[in-house]
């Protein structure tokens, strides 16, 4: 039950609850579905292990670091109240994955979850795109424009609208959480890892019909969204897949013969991606690093780093977003997070640090009346499955290096898989214990340092180019 309820919070928050529910969703029935989560969630959570691990600590601080960050920052008790009220859906997703998802079965659920929301936005945008999404709307007046866009978006809401001074194509977008191109981007370029959690050795028409096929139709979704970041994200990700196989060099001529391909296809909707084209996001960056040195422990406040850059906007990178809004405090706890779940995906995908084990046996199924079966999770289906986190949260974090992203769903449903699966393995004794809060604390914090520093000499090499 808590289970099945989890997935359907999930759907809700990544398509909006007026997609899933109607005019249900004017009585907040989100709020009301995690409440219900929530209580048949207790029995459940004495026997969890998700007491135990860094991860809940790094939650707890984010929740206070986003609190304090309004509070001590723009001193508002009001505002601190609703930050921390608005951070409490993204824990709850992670809670929600370790408590309930405790079996490959449940895994590939997640990842159909998923699918099921990319695939649903890519046709969905597709339809608006034969129907009409293409039209032209260029050179004309400002108050003709904004009005004519107003009503074209609301035709159109999977479809970004084009630029009155730019002929650029229209750009795929999601609704709820990845309301915008680039955010919807950087979840398909997540989900393409994990679909081959589906695939079967020497089953090829199976992988065809599983894998092959929903794989093509999201690279095709994020060739729709023409975003620039989900591209280095992808080139990332395979240049990763490709370097176990077959060594760093021949890598990455892979990742740059795909590169060179998306851009050949006109993959990033006629935008450049270079050191001049980056200049507007280098100087943002360069804002929030000045906003963090003026308010350096508790930040400028959750979302308010765009009253203090000179064009009212944003930094695209999530650790500028980050450091500057919730300060160095708010970005410890965030680096501890990032940290203990890198960490433990990196131990499960390495065959060194996973040992042979006895089948695992499910613990629940979907169904109460099901009669139980043995889950086969030897050691190499185990750094499989690592693998493919892995890859996908390198999706995640090279697309989120120029996004606005730190404090996504996606993030920590991620986070949960991981965990998810050093459990099963911790369980069947094929894993050492995870490491000691004691010794993650201070990883976290030299990888915060770090973090700030690669941001500064990025912004140092690109002023040096320009």
């Amino acid at each position: 039950m808590g289970f099945v309820l989890s997935v359907l919070y999930f759907v809700t928050y990544y398509l909006s609850p007026a997609t899933i529910f109607g005019p249900l969703a004017a009585a907040h029935i989100e709020v009301v579905l995690a409440a219900l989560i929530l209580l048949v969630s207790l029995p459940a959570l004495t026997r969890s292990f998700m007491l135990k691990i860094p991860q809940s600590l790094a939650l707890m601080g984010l929740a206070v670091a986003a609190s304090l960050s309004v509070l001590i920052g723009q001193r508002w008790a009001g505002g601190a109240a609703r930050v921390f009220l608005g951070f409490l859906p993204m824990a709850c997703g992670y809670l929600f994955v370790c408590l309930h998802c405790n079996s490959k079965r449940k895994l590939q659920v997640l990842v159909l979850m998923l699918l099921f929301v990319c695939l649903f936005v890519i046709a969905n945008g597709c339809i608006e795109l034969r129907n009409g999404g293409q039209e032209t709307r260029h050179f004309l007046p400002t108050e003709a424009y904004t009005a004519n866009a107003e009503a074209w978006q609301a035709e159109h809401p999977y479809l970004l609208p084009k630029p009155n001074d730019r002929e650029e194509p229209n750009r795929l977008k999601g609704l709820g959480l990845i309301n915008d191109p680039n955010d919807f981007g950087q979840l398909v370029v997540c989900a393409i890892p994990l679909v081959f959690i589906f695939w079967r050795a020497k089953k090829m028409p199976l992988n065809l019909v599983c894998v092959i096929l929903p794989v093509c139709a999201l690279l095709f979704g994020v060739y729709l969204t023409h975003s620039r970041g989900a591209l280095v994200a992808l080139v990332a990700v395979a240049l990763v897949a490709a370097r176990r196989r077959i060594g760093t060099l021949p890598a990455l001529l892979v990742a740059g013969g795909v590169f060179a391909a998306a851009m050949a296809l006109n993959f990033t909707g006629g935008r450049d991606i270079s050191a001049s084209s980056g200049v507007d996001r280098a100087e943002l960056w360069s804002e929030s690093l000045q906003a963090l040195k003026s308010h350096p422990f508790f930040g400028v406040g959750a979302g308010s780093l765009g009253d203090y850059t000179e064009n009212h906007l944003t930094a695209h990178n999530s650790v500028a977003v980050c450091a500057a809004e919730l300060g160095l405090f708010g970005l410890y706890f965030w680096s501890l997070f990032l940290f203990a779940s890198a960490r433990d995906a990196l131990a499960t995908a390495s065959p060194a640090k996973v040992s042979e084990g006895e089948p695992i046996v499910a613990e629940e199924e979907l169904l109460p009346q099901a009669v139980r079966k043995v889950e086969t999770l030897d050691k190499a289906e185990i750094n499989r499955l690592g693998r493919l986190l892995v890859l996908s949260l390198t999706g995640f974090l090279v697309a989120g290096w120029f996004l606005s992203r730190a404090f996504v769903m996606t993030f920590f449903l991620l986070g949960g898989m991981v965990e998810v699966v050093y459990e099963i393995a911790l369980r069947r004794e094929m894993i050492a214990p995870r490491l000691r809060l004691a010794r993650v604390l201070p990883y976290a914090g030299i990888l915060a340092f770090m973090l700030v520093l690669v941001l500064y000499l990025m912004l140092r090499i690109m002023n040096l180019v320009r």
